[in-house]
């Protein structure tokens, strides 16, 4: 049975990482259609604009799409186009895990954390922005808005992942001590949520303290849920404990669609080089496969990254090989086709 997805390949080095994905998810016989779509700068270039109609209506007729890495031009009005997606198609949630793979020089082994972060409310949307006064008088204020069914959307959605992957703690992260409006919602959602879970251990953490916990003893963590800001600023640390964003996956998940992605920028100072270590969007590329019931294939798809890492075969120099990009996804296949 064939499935069609949105592939979004993006700016700078996304074409490059996304020509090894789709090779790579071509040798596990998935069968997968691809429906190619732009956005961001080739989209303005191409179309005028950084998000066109006809990329949103394919996303929405597919309901699965893949996405490189874009840029969105700095100054000029444009907003950002990933949270430009999220809110148009209510991805409401964030999903980011952190695993630890061999030849990373990371500072640590063995790490295997999923962030879940509220993906549409809260202190990231930067909503009721003003500036009063001026001089030494100038006032700038924000406002928070979370509400309780976007808390109970999300906090339910981390226990149930939790389940279904077999997970056993989910961790709260917050800072109802301070903000106790904004915050203090998410935290009583969160603990009413957890009672319909008794199979699975809650915990909860202020998230200065989270900070402070992933970096000494990162082992006591298993789920991750909060909230919008929190998650993004957490996710990034948790990328970093298994060797940065080059393998950081992420998937933006709703009702109606989901938009599966590399987290990392698209680096355009080495975009046509071959360099790109195409793993984060790969790793991305599994969790879609996840999400399709596919999840056979999804496991042997990070097997043969993990197995061409510890190898390190034809990988690219940011993991200590001497290969690029091609010849990293080169090596992936490969490995899949002698398992097939």
């Amino acid at each position: 049975m064939s499935k069609t997805i949105a592939v979004i390949p993006g700016d700078g080095i996304g074409p490059e990482i996304m020509d090894a994905t789709i090779r790579v998810l071509d040798a596990l016989d998935c069968g997968l259609k691809y429906d190619y779509v732009d956005a961001g700068v080739v989209a303005l270039e191409k179309h005028g604009d950084l998000l066109p109609q006809h990329t949103i209506d394919k996303i929405a007729e597919h309901k699965v799409a893949l996405k490189g890495p874009l840029t969105t031009p700095i100054g000029g009005g444009f907003t950002s186009i990933n949270v430009t997606l999220r809110r148009k198609f209510d991805l409401y949630s964030n999903v980011r895990p952190a695993i630890s793979f061999p030849g990373t020089k990371a500072r640590y082994e063995n790490i295997d954390i999923i962030t879940v972060r509220e993906n549409t409310e809260g202190a990231y949307l930067a909503e009721g922005q003003t500036t009063t006064g001026e001089g030494d008088t100038e006032v700038a204020t924000s406002m928070i808005r979370n509400t309780r069914p976007g808390m109970q959307r999300i906090c339910k959605y981390a226990f149930e992942m939790a389940r279904k992957k077999g997970r056993k703690k989910v961790t709260a992260v917050h800072k109802a001590n301070i903000m106790k409006t904004s915050s203090g919602l998410f935290l009583t959602v969160a603990r009413e949520v957890a009672k319909d879970y008794p199979d699975i251990e809650f915990g909860e953490m202020i998230v200065d303290n989270a900070c402070m916990q992933l970096v000494m003893n990162p082992y006591q963590f298993d789920v991750i849920v909060t909230t919008n800001l929190f998650g993004d600023i957490l996710s990034d640390l948790c990328a970093g404990l298994v060797g940065g964003l080059g393998l950081a996956p992420g998937a933006n998940i709703g009702k109606d669609a989901a938009i599966f992605e590399a987290v990392h920028g698209s680096a355009p100072d080495i975009a046509g080089q071959k360099k790109a270590n195409p793993c984060a969007l790969l790793l991305a590329a599994a969790d879609m496969l996840d999400h399709l019931d596919m999840v056979a294939k999804a496991t042997r798809l990070r097997a043969a990254i993990r197995d061409t890492m510890e190898a390190r075969d034809r990988t690219t120099p940011d993991v200590g090989g001497t290969g690029t990009t091609d010849t990293f996804g080169d090596a992936i296949v490969e490995r899949l086709r002698a398992t097939a």
